[in-house]
């Protein structure tokens, strides 16, 4: 009945399935969540992606994961993982926390790369603070390897200061170690730690790097090649290959603004700009989308934009992305409040 004494229609609250339901005596009162917000559309041809509202927040509509200054990979089962200052968080596709590793010893991985050997999954890990590269398990948090300073009798260096910002894993099972806040140089090591080699320089020169930041590699070619963010470099900050030996291949491209990392799916790259925007190129390197894109001068490349001021599709200081398997791509901004997006691809024909 209404208030009027009318029969009232029946609702179907299945179409209000995250809205606030209240009875007042005979009223069913139906309100919106304050937080709630409609997906927002960007990209253009093929790599037009749907953002996904509140992925990730808790049920208040929080984000749950403290500040971001880190990475985000995607394992075998498709769970999305993320680094914070907290630790390592593990989300379910539909963006629930499904585990977490808290604590010193997974504090300030600045980026991570997850791979699947014999069977399992592990994170490889850039902790720029603690002065380490470490792999991990990806299932249980369990510590596997420690990559710390090279001494001066293994790499004939003298090593002040360590700071690692990016790393990779050769097929071969080598890892690369990029120490982008220091020396920037590129330390390769072998899958059981031991030192190998180095290359690169502090420098704006071609074969220079003015802060190493991202890397990744890059098996789009035959043989596979490291591609590198040399996210200071001027004018514009760029990305460069280098062969797995460290000799010097090619610019890719410049002008990316302060490119932070890149995440390879198929022929296409994407690449987080510190300036809020994330970039897709395609193998030619032709800029295939522009997403996110920040024209706020205020909070663009920010890291103090609380979660309040946070804009449904607009990044802020977009730092780590990656794929999954169905070509969605989930995007960290360095961030006080913690933020982590996904963004779900839209197939052509919509």
């Amino acid at each position: 009945m209404n208030p009027y004494g009318e029969a009232a229609p029946l609702v179907d609250l299945a179409i209000f399935p995250e809205w606030i339901l209240q009875e007042d005596e005979n009223l069913l009162i139906i309100n919106k969540p304050m937080h709630a917000t409609e997906p927002v559309r960007m990209g253009c041809g093929v790599m037009t992606f749907d953002t996904v509202p509140e992925w990730g927040l808790d049920s208040q509509g929080k984000s749950q994961i403290g500040p971001t200054h880190g990475s985000v990979v995607v394992d075998s089962r498709g769970q999305i993982y993320t680094s914070s200052n907290l630790g390592i968080f593990v989300f379910s596709p539909d963006g629930m926390i499904v585990r977490r590793y808290l604590g010193s010893d997974y504090t300030g991985l600045h980026d991570m790369e997850m791979r699947n050997e014999d069977g399992h999954d592990y994170i490889y890990g850039a902790r720029n603070k603690a002065g380490e590269g470490i792999k991990i398990e990806a299932a249980t948090g369990a510590i596997t390897l420690r990559l710390g300073i090279p001494s001066k009798e293994e790499c004939g260096l003298e090593i002040p200061r360590w700071s690692p910002t990016a790393i990779t894993v050769g097929p071969d099972g080598d890892i690369y170690l990029s120490d982008g806040y220091a020396s920037n140089r590129i330390f390769r090591f072998g899958k059981d730690g031991q030192y190998r080699s180095h290359f690169g320089n502090k420098g704006n020169g071609t074969k220079e790097f003015n802060t190493a930041h991202g890397m990744t590699l890059d098996d789009r070619y035959s043989p596979p090649r490291l591609l590198i963010c040399d996210r200071n470099h001027q004018p514009k900050g760029r990305l460069v290959h280098y062969g797995l030996d460290g000799t010097y291949i090619e610019e890719v491209i410049s002008g990316l603004g302060m490119p932070t990392a890149v995440a390879i799916q198929g022929d296409y790259v994407s690449v987080p700009d510190l300036h809020g925007r994330l970039v897709i190129l395609d193998k030619s390197n032709t800029i295939m989308s522009v997403l996110g894109f920040n024209s706020d001068p205020k909070t663009r490349g920010s890291f103090k934009v609380p979660q309040e001021q946070w804009k449904e599709g607009i990044f802020s200081g977009t730092h780590g992305s990656c794929w999954d398997a169905k070509g969605n791509l989930y995007v960290q901004d360095w961030n006080v409040s913690g933020r982590i997006m996904k963004l779900v691809r839209v197939s052509a024909d919509k």
